[in-house]
């Protein structure tokens, strides 16, 4: 058996792989679409400074700087800040080169409004990282947390025959070369206990791509993902539709 990885996973050089290969298809697509309704609907916004944790190539934050908002942005992978920094040309953003964990160095908050998207899934101790971003988030302020899903993780691989994979409990990547499994998929009961121990509140869950990935057809044609993206947000907070979505979505707030 190949030894797992012992340290948290950073995209150096796979800017182009996550350009091309994931946004560029149609689950990428769908992924931000539901990512900023999920948003939307379940978190106040109103212009206030965003600091985006793990921001990849930028689409997010992008996104938000669209909508008046002052971007912090914090990415470790030097190509990837690269492609973020072109996408964000002419927006009030300010970059640094960083994982989570030197987020209270280079941009300590107190952040009124944070996002960390599938960021946790990489980390070798996601329930620190939790505590990490709850230090920084200010008295009523709000975190936006997707993570890659466990449940759904397993379900797919039965889905596709990986039997004996589901049996041995072997679901975890393993953080090699390109491959794109996560090392820490997560269960929803961690993720609700852990904010929950460090003071943060869920207001809302939300499945992102509940169904898109358990299609036959691995690149829906427009009418087809249309139609898609109607029944995804119809059941994206739906029992038990969300619990098996890729990833999961939590508004979380801050009481003051």
């Amino acid at each position: 058996m190949k030894e797992r990885i012992t340290t948290d996973r950073h995209f150096n050089g796979m800017a182009e792989k996550f350009e091309h290969s994931l946004y560029n298809h149609s689950r990428g697509r769908l992924r931000l679409a539901l990512l900023t309704r999920a948003i939307e609907s379940s978190i106040p916004l109103n212009g206030q400074p965003l600091v985006d944790v793990g921001a990849g190539l930028g689409q997010m934050a992008h996104w938000a700087a669209g909508k008046g908002h002052p971007v912090t942005l914090l990415e470790p992978a030097e190509d990837m800040l690269a492609a973020a920094r072109t996408r964000l040309i002419g927006h009030d953003v300010r970059f640094y080169q960083s994982d989570l964990q030197g987020l209270c160095n280079v941009a300590p908050g107190p952040w009124p409004l944070m996002f960390c998207h599938a960021v946790l899934e990489w980390l070798i101790d996601p329930e620190a990282a939790v505590h990490r971003l709850a230090e920084q988030l200010a008295p009523n302020g709000w975190l936006s947390l997707m993570v890659f899903n466990e449940d759904a993780l397993r379900f797919s691989n039965v889905v596709k025959g990986n039997l004996q994979k589901v049996l041995d409990d072997q679901l975890a990547g393993f953080g090699q070369r390109k491959r794109l499994t996560p090392i820490s998929p997560l269960r929803h009961d961690d993720v609700v206990r852990w904010l929950n121990e460090a003071g943060l509140e869920v207001r809302a869950v939300t499945g992102i791509r509940v169904f898109h990935d358990y299609l036959r057809e691995r690149d829906p044609d427009e009418a087809t993902l249309e139609r898609l993206f109607e029944l995804e947000h119809r059941y994206c907070r739906q029992e038990p539709y969300w619990r098996l979505g890729r990833y999961l979505h939590y508004s979380v707030y801050r009481p003051s």
